[in-house]
This record gives C-alpha cells, structure tokens and sequence, in this order.
C-alpha cells in the first residue's frame, strides 16, 4: 500500500531537518512511490541571491549526505535506508524509504500493464520475461538473448527461488514447446522440480551432481555443434541462420536454449573445476548460437563465483544479502545488503552506470500448477495423436553411460583406446611407455582392450596387436550404444 500524501510530506520535513541539523541545506525536488520502497529526490544544492542579486548555488559534498544514511533512518523510523548517489542522469540523488505495507507485484499485473504489453508486441526473441517494477511502479523486463546470460544472488527468503519460477512460468506462458528448449538443474532437489513435465525440457530436471555435471557438458558439446552448423551455412548468430533456414525448412532452425542452474554453490563445493570451465566455456562463447546462461548461488562468495565467472555474466541480480562484501562480490558495488528481501533486488544490466531498484514479480505456487497441468495435457494430447513420441532420449545419457562404464574398468581406459586407435598397434609395453605405467596394469588393460574387441589378434606371431577400429572412428560409439540398449 502505497504511503498517503500526508506521511510523505512529514517524510520530506523530517529529512530537510535531519540533514539541517547538521548545516546541510537541501531541496526535495520529486517523491517517487513505488511498490516497496517511496524515493525522495534530494537536489544537494539550494540556490540564493548575493547582494548584487546574482544567484549562487551553495553546493554539498554527496558523500557527507551518504554519512548520514544511519541518522536519517533513526529519524524516519525507516528498518533499511538505501541512498542512490546520484540517481543516473539527474541531478539528484535518491534517498529510498521503505514503504510501510509494500504492494505485491504480480506476474499477471505486469503483462496486463499496457507499457510491457506494448515492449513484449516487439520482442525479437521468444526470451523476453517480466521482471517486477521499478521505484516509480513502471514495469521493468528483460530479454534474456540480449543479457546474454544472468548471474542471480541471495541468501533465503530473498525471493531468489520466486524469481527462478517465476522466470520459467512467464518463457513457457506463451511459447510453444519448439522454442525455445529449457535445461534444469536443481542441485537443492526441491525447487525446480515442480517443473518436471513441461514439454520444453531438453531432459528431466536434474537433481543428482554427476548428472548435472554431465547435463552441463552436453551443453557445451551442443554449443560446438552449433557452432560448426553456422559455419557450414555462412552465419554469424542464430538470428542469421534461422532465417536462412526460412519457414520452409523450420525444423532444421535452431531453437534457444536457456539453462538454469537453481544453486550453483554446491556443484563449486563439489565438483568446482569440471562446473567452471563449463559455465565460463558457455558463457564465453554460447550467445551467438542462441544459448544462454541463468545461474542462482545463495552463497555469493569468491569461492563460488570466481573471476572467470563473473567476467562472463555482464547482466547480474542481488537480492537481500548479508553483508556490504557479498554485494561487492555480485554487483562490484553496496547496496544489495540494504534490500528489504521477498523479492527486492538489484538489477545490474551490461550496459548500466549503475544498479536499478525493482521489485520482483510474484508468482503463486497455484498459478505454477495451473501453467504445469496446462502443458502435461497438452504433452498428452501431442504424444496421443503422435505428434510426439512416447519416450525420447536424455542427450547427457549416453556421457553418464560413458563415465559409468569407465569407473567400472580403468580410469585410464580412454587414454589407451584413443592411443591404439591413432596408431593403428597396441602392445603393453607401448601403453606402459606412452602413459607412463607399470608394466601389470598396462597388460591388465590390453586385456580390456581384447575383451572390447577394440583389438584382435598379434601381427605376424609378435607382441603387437592388430587394432579393429580405424583411425577416425569413434571408438565408444558402439560400446555405450550396447550399454544404453541394456540399460
């Protein structure tokens, strides 16, 4: 509920007389009501005449009024005082109250809202979502292609997990299932969940870390896969070649894909160098084949989000966070440790000065179901009249198979069938000296390799054996593929 016009001129009276107290003079130029907090602009200047009659300006330093954040909130009895030094591009800065019953921000309210109808009528992408409103209530959304990828930060309760489903409701409230395609990893196993059967998912959401880390690693193997079918065709990004594609020949257009990873804390903790150099090889380089990153942590420390992270998210959200520090971390500024929480954030996009306040939309666990229930009958009717089929492959299966069926032989495994492959011989003694083994496990191995049938008899009587699979075949093909099919 927005503050009436009687609390906020005694708020401009009480702020005008805090920063007098202390011999500062100022005007408040503008009150802005938004859905959390009420914004008061304070110009940090007032104009007078001197005896000639020309008008001065008496000025004051903007980090002397900073100074004063902890005086001004005891004054206006305010739990979280936030101070934007200066608002971009005005010539004031922005002293946010907390409003004393904050509104809720819909999702429904922002797409009926005629300003955010009018921006989603011309999206480019199918990508573009609702984000909340700002501090003057005007609905703020997001192209997530443009982004092109989302760092979200928070500790509990700050509407971190909300904003993760309310993101997916509103990419799947008006797409159809072709475009674009979602990846979910859930590594806390109860928050993404609930989305399991949405026909836009490339695979079940994944809970298990070995499962994720594979899901991770089919992406970037998609990536590369995508990127030689632009080079084939002449293309630059997806836009380019989709369009060459045309509708004739729609189903080899490639659709987006978005990839969300709900606590990326713990697979740092467990599995941080494999979970690095697959975030930042995506981040790095996935736009361009309309791929794109959203990753959540509610630990925002060095050790999770490393520099080579961050400096591949340009777009980033804080929620509520502990301390000044964790803020840094995230947004490389304070600010997010004086939010509000349940769904007040930060959002800093690439190409801003600075952090925008915004509410973030409310979605029900209702209205959830409601969007979920919706696409299983559909998915339903479509695997019913045989639009779709009734069970379709998990694409990181077969990389699962393939670490499963190395863990239950040799590690080393791979190194050798690479190398026998490449040179056409396998003997013991050769895997002994190019991977630098002892002379019992080199022979153990020559054994697999018979027993695979990678290799067959020796060459003339000799200890070389003749090598089965030519040189640029893949030599895991069929063994994973006979695994999967008893599987």
């Amino acid at each position: 509920m927005a503050p009436d016009d009687e609390e906020i001129n005694k708020n401009v009276v009480l702020i005008e007389n805090t920063l007098l107290e202390f011999d500062i003079d100022v005007d408040i130029v503008n009150v802005r009501v938004g859905p959390t907090v009420t914004q008061y602009a304070v110009r940090p200047y007032v104009e007078a005449k001197d005896d000639l009659g020309a008008t001065t300006l008496h000025r004051t330093r903007l980090s002397k009024i900073a100074a004063l954040t902890n005086d001004l909130s005891l004054s206006l009895a305010a739990k979280r005082l936030r101070l934007e030094t200066p608002v971009p591009g005005q010539n004031y800065l922005g002293i946010e109250v907390p409003n004393r019953v904050p509104s809720v921000v819909t999702l429904r309210s922002v797409y009926e809202s005629k300003t955010f109808a009018d921006a989603y009528a011309k999206r480019k992408t199918p990508l573009m979502t609702p984000l909340g409103r700002d501090v003057t209530g005007q609905p703020i959304g997001i192209d997530i292609a443009t982004c092109p990828h989302l760092l979200v930060a928070g500790t509990t309760g700050s509407g971190k997990s909300v904003f993760m489903a309310a993101t997916i409701t509103a990419l799947t409230l008006d797409n159809t299932p072709e475009q674009p395609r979602m990846v979910l990893l859930d590594p806390k196993m109860v928050e993404l969940s609930r989305f399991n059967t949405l026909p836009h998912l490339i695979g079940p959401v994944e809970t298990d870390i070995d499962r994720i880390v594979a899901a991770l690693k089919w992406c970037v193997t998609e990536m590369e896969r995508r990127y030689k079918l632009l080079e084939e065709a002449g293309a630059r990004h997806i836009e380019a070649f989709n369009a060459k594609m045309g509708p004739r020949r729609r189903k080899d257009q490639l659709p987006y894909i978005v990839i969300m990873v709900d606590e990326v804390g713990d697979l740092m903790m467990s599995r941080g160098e494999e979970t690095e150099a697959a975030i930042a090889r995506l981040a790095q380089m996935a736009r361009a084949v309309g791929m794109h990153l959203v990753i959540a942590t509610q630990r925002p420390s060095v050790d999770v989000l490393t520099g080579l992270i961050k400096a591949n998210f340009p777009s980033r959200i804080a929620f509520a966070v502990a301390s000044g520090v964790d803020s840094r971390v995230i947004l490389d500024t304070g600010g997010a440790e004086t939010l509000l929480g349940k769904g007040d954030m930060l959002y800093l996009a690439g190409d801003a000065a600075g952090p925008q306040r915004i509410q973030g939309c409310l979605v029900s666990d209702d209205e959830v179901r409601e969007v979920v229930r919706h696409w299983r009958v559909w998915k339903q009717d479509a695997i019913d009249s045989g639009k779709l089929p009734r069970e379709t492959a998990v694409p990181w299966e077969r990389s699962l198979t393939y670490r499963e069926f190395l863990a239950q032989t040799d590690p080393l495994l791979e190194d050798a069938i690479r190398l026998v492959v490449e040179e056409q011989e396998a003997s013991a003694s050769q895997i002994q000296r190019k991977l630098d083994l002892g002379y019992p496990r080199a022979a153990r191995i020559l054994d697999l390799l018979v027993e695979l049938g990678i290799v067959g008899e020796t060459i003339n009587g000799g200890r070389s054996r003749k090598v089965l699979i030519p040189r640029g075949k893949d030599p895991f093909k069929d063994l994973i593929d006979e695994r999967m099919s008893r599987s």
